[in-house]
């Protein structure tokens, strides 16, 4: 057999390149050099009966599956790949092809074989330019994937995204970019995939260059375009520097692809709780805090290797806890008595066919679990395990109802209805909506309702999930009927019921959007029955003012939600025996909520009740004999049982507590009862209800509507004349009558909102009315020009409006119909806007705008994006950022781009959160302010206070960077929006002055010694395996530090807090005391401390 000659390429000079074939003058700019001459195959080494060169492109042609034994391939002879982006248009006709690249020969497989990463060249959408490894791992990453793999082998599905589409048999262009440990393929210019490899032992930084031909049915590959571009060597990243996010899901193990015939691999097994050495184990008593008078003790550090990670507890009826571990077996053990720890033989493995137990309930004389199995050894869903020869054991398993769920966002737990006749199951958004009844409360009218185009995760987290979000179902004890209860979660992992039966859950924030103006904190939810709760993926999150959703009973701030209880049973206290208890997985929090009846739901308070650095708290347990039960674990992290009980003074008596007769919960729980069905006496009952001055009243007012037979109650609503009744009696008809899209209803509901005065509705009315326009459009379409017109006219004459609120929604309306005056307001917002959230949120609304731009505004709106590019956020952040970007300069006309062009190419200069904020003070000297300085004049100059220069000292003092205040600023830092109520003016000024002082325990940093010696500071965000994420800089989310636990000498507890000193320093006296009113105000310019 012939080998064609290989051929070395030459270098020759710093500029100057051989070039083997054409290529445009911007790609010598660019580096690329040709790989291809269009003539012959000089520089490449193939098979001569397969390769060859026609009409001036390289071309491999196979005769079908008797041609060859195995896959082939072209090998470029110019040497090894390192670091490097590749361009090449290939056009294929058969099934699959391929780019090899950092690969080796294999010649004892035979000549021209290759193995190695591969983008794959492939006819089927999920294989468009995947990562792929011949004869190695397989399928690493499919068209619309980023994955890591981890150290041990494991691999995660980091983000989703859009995956890219091509028509084959037509050239395509394929481009792979490699730096270091981290790949990119991209088709046609779009990212198909991305990777980060720390895989020693399986990745590869070196490699041939080579174009595949499969083995198989005849097929043809045709290669122009060949190019290559040399990258500085290094990019390689450290694992401990890169956080796997907290809800990356382990890829289930794969055959290897049946395009692809290789040697078959044995499976690997998934990563385990590591060994329990250096700071890898159970967080010791001495790192965990609790009120005065509690105790907690470690009553067990789970053998990890042979018990797993626990993730939930519960009680059975002989005293006895069952517990399970997230990725394998049920347990079970009697508690020790007090002073008493558990040893392994203690604890019993049940021998079931069950595992990956979430949730767990003893009723109706069997155990009930929620399975979650992210390994898919197990198909998740709700089951029953019962004692089928009543010898005192389960042995029993029952599927009742399987169900379609991925990751963390799955099938949870399992709360017994108040009749005590059903079940709640609590579902995560990742678990697919399962058959439900039609006397659900909830009725399936849901839609994700953008007015503008979706602005989808930008790392591609979970893009593909769409309304209706988590789930909470309602269901009969047999598994057989299943009711919709309440939706719009994004991540509830418990629930529980209060003496009242009103049910209560702690649902999940989105850490990849911290400091967007739609990140939504972690929250207590005041379940309601037919409630939506307004979770949508990216940048669609419902804000609370929106009314179609119901609002928090009580935001919290970063973090992971787990495990719940209500502390009825528990020898506490009895301000403890009444909390609400939610435990917050990442941030080692077991919070107290206290819950205090308002209007027909409830308003709460929050106390840190145990905290622990790191402290990964997983379910909570108030047990028969009075203490609570906590377990740490999941994510195979070190897993621990704690036992909490009370020893100081205060009486433990058993509060006897009644449940209590309020007269709008009696009110909200009769409208209630005509959820889910057609009731002749509905309309008539419910219907002076829909203008409450209580939000819950009218939320279940206008769900009653929805249920009964729309022909009885729409022209009704059309007629109204009672702005509140009407807005919510539309709303109802828009969603009940949307599936129609008829243009007559979409007509009459428009004519209906016209008749109003929107000028002179209530501020709540206002926000509704702006809301209702949104659905509309987006549900029915546009209505004729003029009526898009009158609207338009109606909305701008009170835009902008005095409030965040309003300006959010009437600036995306009217940048919707563009209006030519929204730029020119918008833009004025922008500048006025004291924090990013707002300017955010306005600019995102601003991106699809082509009307009323001058070439005034165009540079303020690019001058923003440079300012902007220095923002900080979650792991998404700079993403969104760039989507808005991008579709803004699409809406630039050419001589716009023309005018612009400088600007447009200008790159950012790098600012710090606090020098972007504290421009204003250049030129200033410093002064060293000491409390002793400025007490006297914050306890006697509060009045006739400047409101506007408080406002901005608060920017300029980068308070925003951590400190959410109202709807804007930063997560990582307590939440100031409320201060007025916990501090006097004294006492802020102490906190700000001397920070470390008083750490407020939410937010208590660490500090992490190595065995080496090194320190690190900071708060715990994120654990997997053996590794702990550290914040090491709060105004940056993104400034994390990734640790293994083997190699830590101790984490204690630090006395230094991350917030900076001497942030007063540049601020004259005067300036601090509004700095201190404006906080102390809430932001309420109308507060007596500005009254002159």
């Amino acid at each position: 057999m012939m080998i064609i000659k290989s051929t070395k390429l030459m270098l020759i000079g710093a500029a100057t390149f051989l070039m083997l074939g054409s290529m445009a003058a911007g790609e010598q700019e660019k580096g690329f050099r040709s790989l291809f001459n269009g003539k012959n195959l000089d520089g490449w080494d193939g098979n001569p009966e397969i390769w060859s060169v026609k009409d001036g492109v390289i071309t491999g042609k196979s005769s079908g599956p008797d041609q060859m034994k195995y896959n082939q391939f072209l090998i470029w002879r110019g040497g090894e790949v390192k670091n490097f982006e590749f361009r090449a248009k290939m056009k294929i006709i058969g099934e699959n092809s391929g780019i090899q690249y950092r690969s080796k020969e294999l010649p004892s497989v035979g000549n021209w074989a290759v193995g190695g990463y591969q983008c794959d060249v492939h006819v089927n959408a999920p294989y468009h330019a995947m990562f792929y490894e011949e004869r190695g791992r397989g399928i690493i990453a499919q068209n619309g994937q980023g994955t890591v793999t981890d150290p041990e082998g494991t691999r995660w599905l980091t983000d989703r995204h859009d995956t890219v589409r091509a028509e084959f048999g037509q050239w395509n262009e394929y481009t792979i970019i490699a730096k270091g440990n981290h790949i990119i393929h991209k088709l046609n210019g779009k990212k198909t995939v991305e990777f980060h490899d720390f895989d020693k032992k399986g990745r590869s930084l070196k490699g041939v260059l080579a174009f595949q031909i499969s083995r198989g049915k005849a097929m043809t590959v045709k290669v122009k375009d060949a190019r290559l571009k040399a990258l500085p060597d290094g990019g390689v990243t450290d694992f401990k520097n890169f956080a796997i996010p907290s809800d990356a899901q382990v890829i289930e193990k794969k055959k290897p692809t049946p395009k692809k015939k290789t040697k078959p691999r044995p499976k690997k097994k998934l990563a385990q709780v590591g060994p329990a050495i250096g700071g890898n184990k159970a967080t010791p008593v001495a790192n965990i805090t609790r009120p005065e008078g509690f105790e907690v003790e470690l009553l067990y550090s789970v053998p990890g290797v042979e018990q797993g990670s626990w993730v939930n507890l519960c009680n059975d009826d002989k005293g006895r806890i069952y517990a399970s571990d997230q990725y394998g077996a049920l347990y079970r053990f009697t508690p020790p008595a007090p002073g008493k720890t558990l040893k392994a033989s203690d604890v019993k493995k049940l021998p079931l066919d069950i595992r990956a137990i979430n949730g767990m309930l003893f009723a109706f004389d069997a155990l009930y679990v929620a399975v979650n199995d992210y390994e898919r050894k197990m198909e998740s869903g709700l089951y029953r395990i019962t004692d089928s020869n009543k010898d005192g054991e389960l042995d029993k398993v029952e599927r009742l109802r399987g169900m379609t769920a991925r990751g963390d966002h799955g099938v949870h737990a399992i709360v017994l209805t108040p009749d005590k006749k059903g079940l709640y199951l609590i579902c995560g958004n990742n678990v697919d909506p399962t058959k439900a009844a039609d006397s659900s409360p909830v009725k399936p009218l849901w839609d994700d309702d953008h007015l503008l185009k979706r602005m989808p995760d930008g790392r591609g987290h979970n893009r593909d999930r769409l309304a209706p979000g988590g789930i909470i179902y309602r269901v009969d004890p047999d598994g057989k009927n299943f009711e919709v209860f309440a939706n719009g979660f994004r991540n509830i992992y418990d629930a529980g019921l209060n003496r009242n039966g009103d049910l209560f859950t702690y649902d999940a924030d989105m850490e990849y959007d911290f400091n967007t103006p739609w990140y939504r904190p972690t929250r207590v939810n005041h379940v309601l029955s037919g409630g939506e709760y307004g979770w949508r993926n990216g940048a669609g999150k419902y804000p609370e003012f929106y009314y179609d959703n119901l609002p928090a009973t009580l935001n919290i701030g970063p973090g992971s939600p787990t495990g719940t209880t209500f502390g009825y049973g528990a020898k506490f206290p009895a301000k403890y025996q009444e909390a609400f208890y939610v435990l917050d997985w990442s941030w080692g929090k077991i919070y107290a909520v206290h819950l205090k009846p308002e209007g027909a739901s409830y308003t709460a308070t929050k106390e840190e009740f145990v905290t622990g650095g790191p402290l990964p708290v997983t379910d909570a347990i108030i047990h028969p004999d009075g203490s609570m039960y906590f377990a740490i674990g999941g994510r195979r992290v070190q897993s621990g049982l704690y036992r909490v009980t009370y020893k100081g003074k205060e009486s433990t008596a058993s509060v006897q507590s009644q449940p209590e007769k309020i007269a709008l919960h009696e009110l909200r729980r009769s409208i209630e009862a005509f959820h889910g069905k057609a009731d002749s006496k509905a309309i008539a009952a419910v219907w002076s209800h829909l203008s409450h001055q209580d939000r819950s009243i009218r939320s279940a007012a206008r769900t009653a509507l929805e249920h009964q037979p729309v022909s009885q109650w729409k022209s009704k609503a059309l007629a109204e004349s009672n702005a509140s009744a009407q807005l919510e009696a539309l709303l109802a008809l828009a969603r009940v009558e949307a599936a129609q899209k008829a243009p007559a209803t979409r007509d009459a509901i428009c004519l209906a909102l016209l008749k109003h005065d929107y000028g002179k509705l209530s501020p709540e009315d206002r926000l509704a009315y702006a809301r209702l326009v949104q659905i509309i459009l987006n549900r029915f379409g546009d209505p004729a020009q003029g009526t898009l017109d009158l609207i338009a006219a109606k909305l701008d004459a009170s835009y902008p409006a005095d409030s965040f609120e309003e300006n959010w929604l009437l600036t995306e309306t009217l940048a919707y119909l563009q209006h030519p005056n929204t730029a020119a307001k918008g833009m004025a917002l922008i500048k006025a806007a004291p924090s990013q959230e707002p300017q955010m949120e306005y600019a995102r609304s601003l991106r699809f705008l082509k009307t009323g731009w001058s070439s005034a505004l165009r540079k303020q709106q690019l001058e923003w994006f440079l300012k902007a590019a220095n923002y900080n956020g979650g792991a998404s952040f700079t993403k969104f950022i760039e989507f808005i970007r991008n579709d803004s300069l699409a809406t630039f006309s050419e001589a716009e781009k023309k005018e612009h062009a400088e600007l447009i190419a200008r790159k950012p200069v790098r600012k710090s959160a606090i020098e972007l904020s504290g421009e204003m003070f250049n030129g200033r000297t410093p002064t060293m302010w000491k409390l002793e300085d400025l007490s006297e004049a914050a306890q006697n100059g509060m009045k006739g206070r400047d409101f506007a220069r408080g406002k901005t000292m608060f920017a300029a003092t980068a308070c925003y960077a951590c400190h959410r205040f109202g709807n804007a600023g930063g997560m990582t830092g307590p939440d100031l929006t409320g201060a007025g109520g916990r501090y006097s003016p004294h006492d802020l000024l102490d906190q700000i002055i001397n920070p470390s002082k008083e750490i407020n325990e939410q937010f208590a940093p660490i500090i992490v010694t190595r065995k080496n010696g090194e320190t690190l500071s900071g708060v715990v965000v994120n654990l997997s395996g053996d590794n702990v994420t550290i914040n090491t800089d709060l105004s940056d989310p993104n400034q994390r530090v990734n640790v293994d636990r083997k190699t830590v000498e101790s984490i204690e507890p630090s006395k230094v807090s991350m917030m900076p000193p001497n942030l007063l320093m540049m601020l004259t006296k005067e300036e601090i005391l509004d700095l201190l009113a404006y906080v102390l105000s809430g932001g309420d310019k109308n507060h007596r401390a500005f009254k002159k």
